[in-house]
């Protein structure tokens, strides 16, 4: 069942707020807790006013949430953010404050950006890409109002192309603002692009584009001279009243605002008098332009008109007063009874809500992105948090990436190195590492039984005492006896050191579970709409079919402990019994050997071998090569027959699908030890830090 919801549109003005608000009543009938957020909001940096949308929902239903906790950010910071190239940060952020309503309310209903200012031209790639990381399904709001339908249809093609080359889920799009009877929906239903969404149109309601008087004389920033009871009218036209009195009063018109210079008394007394005859139209009000104000005896004869309405004083002069006043945006205010009402029930009548309702249950969005894989290590991380050692701690991307781990109180961390040197580094970059521990190897009081521990381990292998001392004083062998004795529960290293350094202690001590015979890896391969698992792709060079079988189910218990749910294919060069050769016999053979396995470790495993990436991955080469199969087009988890491809094929997809690739992780250690690129960026230190942390949280609970 879905929880959330997001509301994104065509354009601007499309009237969203309608939308929104008819959503939110559709909610709070069925949900007990329902909360609403921005992403981006446009209003000014200094956040004096508040966005419309939020203090109309949250003022209306009376949500109990702060302020500051239903946006990510304003369109400025966004922008400033956007301008430094850090796009990435901005969804991560938007991301994290989205998830305290998350978990904290059954129900988030999110709206898009409204489309103005310098990032108008990225909004649609911007909202499909904060709606997937959210997790959310789309409703599509499409704006009709002075368009033919020709012109309805391209707006609507453009954002569901942008839409669904993100791979969201659209469950409705609603036409908003028809001004009169046409086909649109009927056309939207047939359209392909529009799949098994829900369309629905809603005509133009004129009213609910006026704006109020004090909506205009806060845009405006006007005095008001008078009226000050009268400023929720409803604005229906502005009129300039440049003229002789006798052409003003035959061009007014009802719920007209009339702009005249503020010394033209015969103006403003007459359009007061117009008001008590039954044969005149009744005006919504008077601005007074040029910063000219009624002489005293005019303005106590205002003051005893019977029938009050709001007059307004402006600086500017006439032509520009008329040309502002136009630009007003209507909004819908909380205490605006009445626009609220028109609003629920022009939604209500021309959306089926019943259908609307059953289409959100049942949607459920099962896309996993990058950031939203990222953001539930970090959670699961922190939720039993664990001691990790760095080795490296004088490389500048460890200490970075400690910052960060200990500033999001990730995980309790040490690092090891000369603390001299790393205190300076800490102070020359500003970071606050307050709370991290460092340990200084040539100065620590478990040198010498940590030594003492390693000879005992590797004197069978004719290690002696000296050199057991020498191989303590590295970092490596000094952090992997941390998490042997228990002193740390994992341990990541490789950034500044070779694969081999930080393996070598692991294989000699920390050595392999009982029941695996080889250490093997995976990366997570992180694609723009799910996570996948690739192994082996960085220990083993040629694995036999004994090992592959072993790592195929090591592979799938990792898949396991990260919530990926394992269906597991065996690559090669050809798909079922369409090829010959030795290494097709080899993951035969090794198909065969890790079902077994499956079978005596209680794995429910869906394993199918030998079989091409294409026809594993892609449903419709499934069902040419391979149509019985419950893996083929399905797969989750791909293990490579040998480090060769596996290697290439992971970077080959990292650097041209833009996958985001975590790892390596290693598997069938006792105790976690992880390697790091030494390319790698501090996010990467990060994301391997958090799942090292994960991985020592399920040893502890299997022991």
């Amino acid at each position: 069942m879905a929880d959330n919801l997001y509301v994104t549109s065509t354009e601007r003005k499309s009237g969203k707020s309608v939308i929104s608000l008819g959503l939110t009543e559709m909610l709070i009938r069925n949900v007990d807790k329902v909360a609403f957020f921005r992403p981006l909001i446009y209003v000014d940096s200094n956040q004096k006013e508040k966005d419309n949308d939020i203090n109309l929902i949250s003022g209306y239903y009376n949500l109990d949430i702060p302020y500051d906790k239903m946006y990510g950010f304003s369109t400025e910071e966004a922008n400033e953010m956007l301008s430094k190239g850090k796009y990435e940060e901005l969804i991560e952020k938007i991301v994290t404050k989205y998830k305290y309503l998350e978990e904290n309310y059954d129900f988030v209903l999110c709206e898009g950006t409204d489309f103005e200012g310098s990032t108008s031209a990225f909004e649609f790639d911007i909202n499909a890409d904060i709606a997937n990381n959210l997790g959310c399904p789309v409703v599509l709001s499409a704006n009709a109002y002075n368009r033919d339908e020709d012109d309805i249809i391209r707006s609507v093609e453009t954002s569901l192309e942008s839409l669904n080359e993100k791979h969201c889920k659209i469950v409705a799009i609603i036409v908003n603002r028809v001004e009169r009877d046409n086909k649109i929906v009927a056309r939207l239903q047939d359209h392909p692009l529009v799949k098994e969404s829900l369309v629905f149109s809603i005509p133009n309601v004129k009213s609910l584009q006026y704006p109020t008087v004090g909506e205009i004389a806060k845009e405006l920033k006007a005095r008001v001279v008078s009226g000050q009871v009268k400023l929720n009218r409803h604005v229906e036209g502005f009129g300039v009243a440049a003229m002789q009195l006798w052409h003003v009063l035959a061009r007014i018109s009802n719920g007209e605002i009339v702009i005249t210079p503020g010394d033209r008394a015969d103006v403003i007394v007459g359009c007061l008098s117009a008001l008590t005859s039954s044969y005149m139209p009744s005006i919504a009000g008077l601005i007074l332009t040029g910063g000219l104000i009624p002489q005293e005896s005019i303005l106590k004869l205002i003051e005893g008109y019977d029938e009050k309405i709001p007059i307004l004083s402006v600086k500017e002069n006439t032509f520009e007063t008329a040309r502002n006043a136009d630009n007003v945006r209507a909004v819908i205010n909380p205490d605006d009874t009445l626009k609220i009402t028109q609003a629920l029930e022009v939604f209500e009548k021309n959306v089926r809500l019943s259908e609307l309702r059953e289409k959100v249950i049942k949607t459920k969005v099962s896309i996993v992105t990058p950031k939203m894989f990222e953001y539930r290590l970090i959670k699961r991380a922190q939720s039993q948090k664990q001691h990790i050692v760095l080795p490296e701690g004088e490389d500048d991307r460890i200490l970075q990436a400690a910052e960060i781990l200990t500033r999001r109180d990730v995980i309790n961390l040490t690092l090891l190195g000369n603390e001299k040197i790393i205190r300076d580094k800490i102070t020359k970059s500003g970071l606050q590492l307050d709370r991290v521990n460092i340990i200084d190897i040539s100065d620590n009081d478990k040198f010498e039984d940590y030594s003492k521990t390693y000879y005992e381990l590797r004197k069978h292998k004719g290690i002696e005492m000296e050199n057991a001392r020498d191989n303590m004083s590295e970092l490596s062998y000094f952090g992997n006896m941390m998490v042997y004795k228990g002193d740390a529960d994992g341990m990541v290293s490789g950034a500044a050191h070779t694969t081999r350094n930080t393996l070598r202690p692991a294989f000699e001590f920390i050595k392999t579970k009982k029941s695996f015979s080889i250490i093997s890896s995976v990366f997570f391969m992180c694609l723009p709409n799910r996570v996948l698992v690739y192994g082996d792709c960085a220990v083993n060079p040629e694995p036999n079919a004994d090992q592959l079988a072993e790592i195929a189910i090591a592979s799938a218990q990792t898949a396991i402990t990260f919530y990926i749910q394992p269906i597991i294919a065996m690559l090669s060069y050809s798909t079922g019994d369409s090829g010959v050769g030795e290494d097709v016999e080899k993951v035969k053979e090794a198909t065969k050997i890790a079902r077994e396995l499956a079978k005596k470790y209680s794995m429910d495993l869906k394993i199918e071998g030998p079989i091409q990436y294409d026809a594993a991955v892609d449903p419709g080469v499934a069902q040419k090569k391979l149509p019985d199969s419950e893996v083929a087009g399905k797969a989750t988890v791909f293990i490579f027959p040998d480090l060769n491809t596996g290697n290439n094929t992971y970077k080959a997809v990292q650097r041209t699908a833009g996958a985001v690739a975590i790892g390596p992780v290693l598997q069938g250690l006792n105790k976690p030890v992880n390697d790091l690129s030494r390319g790698c960026t501090v996010s990467d230190i990060v994301n391997t830090v958090a799942i090292t942390a994960i991985q020592a949280q399920t040893e502890k609970k299997k022991s």
